[in-house]
């Protein structure tokens, strides 16, 4: 982003351009305050809960450091699934985990294995499978092949040891690269024992 000082009277247009605001179209003046007054005010969400997931891990974290200390016991590593109640059980904080995986070259073979099957087996059910293996196997804008797709084929239970071979390279090409923590917070539906979540996210609001 270009940081120059824009003189009086011109604006920056997206090529980088300096274009006098006599020029510029009233409409697209107004497109430009409309966008840049709901970008800033989300820059500041974003920055807000930015902070509060900061903050609110530190504090669940002074918690469970609270309680190892109470009972004298010694916590190791940081990971941890943790839910913290109100006292009225309205509200509830989580702390979760998601390990990240990725896929090592052995997803290759585990593919190839699975084509082997499927040719083999005779016709019927095996087209419905090379429509789930397909599906599995499809690649995401990045190029990325969609994990839970993939481990979904481990759930089907198939008698043949050539799917059980496919199945067990899938198993040795997972790969850990990493966790996700995510904090929710949670308010009781009126006095049952339901949950909903108070959503921090713009696409599930």
């Amino acid at each position: 982003m270009n940081t120059d000082t824009i003189p009086e009277g011109y604006a920056r247009n997206s090529a980088g351009h300096l274009v006098p605001t006599e020029q510029i179209r009233e409409h697209d003046k107004l497109r430009d305050d409309v966008a840049r007054s709901l970008a800033m005010e989300a820059e500041e969400l974003h920055d807000r809960i930015a902070a509060f997931k900061e903050r609110a891990l530190a504090d669940i974290a002074d918690m469970v450091a609270i309680a190892a200390d109470k009972y004298q016991v010694k916590i190791g590593g940081k990971k941890g699934n943790v839910s913290l109640c109100t006292y009225d059980g309205e509200y509830k904080v989580t702390r979760t985990y998601a390990e990240r995986i990725a896929f090592t070259e052995e997803l290759e073979a585990a593919r190839e294995l699975i084509n082997q099957c499927i040719v083999g087996w005779s016709e019927g059910a095996n087209a419905n499978i090379r429509v789930l293996v397909d599906q599995a196997f499809l690649t995401n804008g990045h190029g990325q092949i969609k994990t839970s797709e993939v481990l979904n084929l481990m759930r089907y239970e198939i008698a043949d040891e050539g799917w059980k071979r496919a199945m067990e390279a899938i198993k040795d090409s997972i790969h850990s690269v990493g966790a996700t923590v995510y904090v929710r917070v949670y308010k009781r539906v009126g006095t049952s024992d339901q949950y909903r979540p108070l959503a921090l996210d713009i696409a599930a609001l």
